[in-house]
């Protein structure tokens, strides 16, 4: 880290606040989407320290195969919480079949590679939705703040949690504040994020590095004009994901 960041500190501080809106918004079970990676390992294991581990259940959603679900299962075993494995394949398949049926579409020629790919983190937060409602949990979300001011999330997907502990933190805080907790694999902390679905890093998606993206976010030296306006104008791009809606406020 190039600035000053006190990663035990933040990471006490999210703890606390986690149990504040606990008490204030009368609840203490979670449920949280574990993808194998380092932002829904660390938002489980704040939600542990919060809640207790045994108050915290994860689902694993593999669209068909999921090559890292290892280090899904091995996240869930090191915190000691409840999982179940629940393969969204079909789920996924038939929104496909339903919609390329339904519009006439010559095969899957006119459904967009992006639209298909958005498609599954939204079924994820339907069964996250479903199973909260159902065992009265609130949904834990896992975007850092890096993937938030990109608008690298999913609209009505992985961005329409309850609450998200990491939700400010850039990507590189967020391993920061993962060392901090002995209680998770530091290979899984210091893993390259991937989205899971493209089958390419984060980093390799965007276009550009997490650490211009905390470089842009903490106003910190050593970006170029070039970076920092392809920056600015992702974020721009994407505000809409940050809003739940637009309407006129007054008529």
């Amino acid at each position: 880290m190039s600035y000053n960041f006190d990663a035990v500190k933040v990471r006490d501080n999210i703890v606390e606040w986690l149990k504040t809106i606990g008490e204030s918004e009368h609840f203490d079970r979670v449920v949280i989407g574990i993808s194998g990676g380092k932002d829904s390992a660390v938002a489980a294991a704040l939600c542990c320290r919060a809640f207790g581990h045994e108050n915290v259940y994860g689902l694993l959603m593999p669209n068909q195969v999921q090559h890292d679900i290892k280090d899904s299962i091995e996240v869930c075993d090191a915190l000691d919480i409840q999982y179940n494995i629940i393969n969204i394949g079909g789920l996924y398949n038939q929104f496909i079949r339903t919609y390329v049926v339904d519009f006439n579409l010559d095969g899957e020629g006119d459904l967009t590679e992006q639209a298909k790919i958005n498609l599954a983190p939204r079924i994820r937060m339907v069964m996250l939705r479903l199973f909260g409602q159902n065992t009265h949990s609130r949904v834990c979300g896992t975007g850092n703040l890096s993937e938030i001011i990109l608008g690298y999330c999913t609209k009505d997907g992985d961005n329409r949690s309850d609450f998200n502990p990491i939700g400010g933190l850039t990507s590189l805080e967020v391993v920061e504040v993962g060392k901090t907790m002995p209680e998770l694999p530091i290979e899984i902390i210091e893993k390259a994020p991937a989205d899971g679905l493209t089958g390419k890093t984060d980093e390799e998606n965007l276009g550009v590095t997490y650490d211009d993206v905390h470089k842009y976010i903490r106003s910190l030296p050593g970006l170029d004009n070039a970076t920092w306006y392809k920056i600015e104008h992702m974020e721009r791009a994407n505000l809409h994901k940050r809003n739940i809606m637009t309407f006129l406020p007054e008529v």
